[in-house]
Order: structure tokens, then C-alpha cells, then sequence
């Protein structure tokens, strides 16, 4: 699993950090910090992470090659 966070997106809103404290961390009250390569044991909370994104910043490619982000919901 790979992870990948838009930071030019990325608002500090910290709902990530929040919901997989393992993976994402605020870093001052502005800058995101996180582990692009997550461990596998971390994929519900990642998923809860993404999906609950305000401005949708987050996009993760999952193992089998399939990706949940806004690039999936529309299909690109």
C-alpha cells in the first residue's frame, strides 16, 4: 500500500491524523507529516482516513493495484 498526500490540498484539518494516528501526524498546527508506505495492518484506518478527508487530499494505492481517492471516485 502506498500513500500519497496532496500538501498543496491539504488543509491542517487533521480528521487523518485523528483516525490513524500510526500513519498521519500534525507537525506544528499547519504541516501534515505521514508514512507513504503504511503497514498493511493499517488499511481500515487508512480507509476511514481517506474517506473522511474534507478536501479529499488523500489517495491510496492499495496492494492489488486499485486506488481509494478521489481519482477513484470518478474514475481516472
Amino acid at each position: 500500500m502506498r500513500l500519497v498526500v496532496d500538501l498543496n490540498k491539504c488543509q491542517g484539518y487533521a480528521q487523518c491524523a485523528f483516525l490513524a494516528p500510526d500513519v498521519f501526524a500534525m507537525h506544528g498546527e499547519e504541516s501534515l507529516v505521514y508514512d507513504p508506505r503504511p503497514d498493511p495492518e493499517q488499511r481500515e484506518r487508512l480507509a476511514r482516513a481517506v474517506a473522511a478527508c474534507p478536501v479529499q487530499a488523500i489517495t491510496a494505492d492499495r496492494v492489488d493495484g486499485s486506488r481509494r481517492g478521489p481519482e477513484a471516485a470518478d474514475g481516472r
